[in-house]
């Protein structure tokens, strides 16, 4: 018991001398000299808070700037969120133009591509319609070189049958394709006559027999005149005797050498178309003249222009 109440006595003064020591807290003004009546233990105590509180210090100071940096960063991020929504309100802005552009870029393509599919189905069609133009004009081109064949033919074949006729009276040539045969009136007919003369109707003999022969020829005789006025009780003016002229020609080719009314036409071209001037007496005579114009059928032509 005594024991007992001995230590008790001494943790009491223990006690009485520990609340006797100043107390001070963090951040408060620390005594020059720590007093003499701090245990050992009080001292490494007080010596642990003061470390405790230097170190709550340097914490509260952090924490300060934690704050501020946490601060600091909330605006940033603030901002940067106000940054991203309008930049997401821009990229559904563009994404929105950009799927309308893709829109119209189909829609044009689209139609480009419509545009170019008829224009190229236009293309074969004209190309179709050229290579068959082409085709068309290779085959009339090889009819006209047998035309001009056919006429080159004839017109040796008359050149040597109408031998017996002087260059005055009678002409052979080719022109425009056509073979033409020139007589004058001197070998065919009195003046102011229709009436065709023997050595005329000698020519008409050798040139029926060459036309009998070549029944893809055909034939039209053109009467001419000269511009001295003419007025009888049979022909009104010169038109009519070219007219009678021409006529009195295809009846004999028809009559006398069965040459087929279908391949003939008479005309009658007065003084309208003369060769010379019709101011000298040589000059007339040339303008007066019948002309036989020979030409291959035209229906092989004709078919293909079809």
């Amino acid at each position: 018991m005594k024991r007992n109440y001995f230590g008790l006595i001494v943790i009491a003064s223990a006690m009485l001398f520990n609340s006797c020591a100043p107390v001070y807290r963090c951040g408060e003004t620390k005594p020059e000299k720590v007093p003499f009546t701090w245990s050992k233990n009080m001292k490494a105590v007080v010596a642990e808070r003061d470390t405790l509180c230097t170190d709550l210090a340097r914490k509260v100071e952090e924490n300060s700037g934690l704050k501020n940096d946490l601060s600091d960063l909330t605006a940033k991020h603030s901002t940067l969120t106000d940054q991203k929504n309008e930049l997401a309100g821009k990229y559904n802005d563009l994404e929105g133009q950009y799927k309308n552009l893709m829109d119209q870029s189909l829609s044009q393509t689209d139609k480009l591509s419509k545009a170019l599919k008829a224009k190229s189905d236009e293309l074969d069609a004209k190309e179709a319609l050229l290579t068959e133009r082409e085709e068309s004009i290779n085959e009339m081109r090889k009819v006209i070189a047998r035309q001009d064949s056919i006429t080159g033919r004839l017109n040796t074949i008359l050149r040597n049958a109408l031998l017996g006729f002087n260059s005055d009276e009678l002409s052979v040539d080719i022109r425009n394709g056509k073979v033409y045969v020139s007589m004058s009136d001197k070998l065919l007919f009195k003046s102011g006559s229709s009436a065709v003369e023997q050595k005329g109707k000698e020519a008409l003999k050798l040139l029926g027999g060459v036309l009998d022969k070549n029944t893809d020829i055909d034939i039209l005789v053109e009467g001419h005149t000269d511009n001295v006025p003419i007025k009888t009780s049979v022909y009104k003016d010169n038109w009519d005797l070219s007219v009678a002229r021409a006529t009195s020609i295809v009846r004999i080719l028809a009559a006398d050498y069965k040459i087929a009314p279908t391949r003939m036409t008479a005309s009658g071209k007065g003084e309208f178309f003369p060769k010379a001037g019709n101011d000298t007496a040589e000059g007339r005579a040339t303008n007066r003249r019948t002309e036989i114009i020979l030409s291959p059928k035209l229906e092989e032509i004709m078919q293909l222009l079809k």
